[in-house]
């Protein structure tokens, strides 16, 4: 090492230890996602170290639509001043529902220090059981249409998956079958219904959180037309067939010539624009003789 090394070494840690350190306040969570079951309570860790400041302002925000306050200026705002409590910056929210899955944020300030705020975020999924789904059933159908039955579950997360069941057994859409499902819409489709198909019809809902769900089993019964039915089916086909036939039957008259009108014959008698004028009418007059003549 030589002499010019050994005098810059210590100008170095000197100017290094007497140097201003930049300070600033530092925030994190231990669990940035918090996953946990309707009605139980859910912490939002938040952890904070600061270089100068012993007493930061703390608040906690939730953003959706808008940014709305949880927690500020030492107490909680609106519908959680009777169900959170705070410990350092850490949030507890006790008996959460549905609504209040989001994402939060924990801000620290450290008016002391270099740089004064930091911040970390959470984000809240609260998971919700199956409820019982909404299903229809129609309670007849007729025979050869099609069909279609709907179940729905709007209220569980995560979503839920359905499965259809004939008379308490399970559906299976094999690739014979009637029927197709389809689990994440909760449909039930028949192309044309047979006698077959009729039975007691109900839907159930599930996922990973609570037990399934099933509605009440509703009959569905498979009908053949009624006779005035068929018969007025009958009728406007027949109805269709024959007026389908005249226009046939119009088309080919006309393409034969054999729908044009006659011309009228004209009359060879000469026309007179002056008519003789009508003969006189005679008058018999009775005269007397009076003179005789010789001839």
């Amino acid at each position: 090492m030589n002499t010019t090394t050994m005098l810059v070494l210590p100008l170095l840690v000197i100017t290094f230890l007497h140097s201003p350190v930049c300070l600033s306040v530092t925030v994190s969570s231990s669990k940035p996602k918090v996953e946990v079951h309707e009605h139980t309570d859910a912490v939002l860790a938040c952890e904070f170290k600061t270089e100068k400041d012993q007493n930061p302002r703390i608040e906690w925000k939730k953003r959706g639509k808008a940014v709305t306050f949880v927690y500020f200026n030492h107490k909680f705002i609106g519908s959680y001043a009777e169900r959170a409590k705070i410990e350092g910056a850490t949030l507890t929210i006790h008996s959460v529902t549905q609504k209040d899955s989001g994402e939060y944020r924990c801000e620290v300030t450290a008016s002391e220090d270099h740089v004064s705020l930091g911040e970390a975020t959470v984000t809240l999924n609260v998971l919700v059981p199956p409820h019982v789904p909404s299903c229809e059933v129609p309670s007849s159908v007729f025979i050869g249409s099609g069909l279609e039955l709907l179940c729905k579950d709007k209220l569980s997360v995560p979503p839920a998956t359905y499965r259809w069941y004939k008379d308490n057994k399970a559906l299976m859409a094999t690739g014979d079958a009637p029927y197709s499902i389809d689990v994440h819409k909760g449909t039930l489709k028949f192309k044309s219904v047979s006698k077959a198909d009729a039975g007691m019809f109900r839907c159930e809902s599930s996922n990973s959180v609570g037990a399934p769900k099933s509605c009440v089993a509703q009959q569905l019964k498979v009908v053949d037309y009624p006779l005035n039915m068929t018969i007025l089916i009958a009728g406007a086909a027949g109805f269709v067939a024959l007026m389908l036939f005249c226009c046939i039957c119009v088309c080919v008259c006309r393409r034969r010539g054999c729908c044009k009108k006659s011309k009228k014959t004209k009359s060879t008698k000469p026309y007179n624009p002056h008519p003789p004028p009508p003969p006189p009418s005679r008058n018999i007059k009775h005269y007397k003789q009076t003179q005789s003549f010789m001839i």
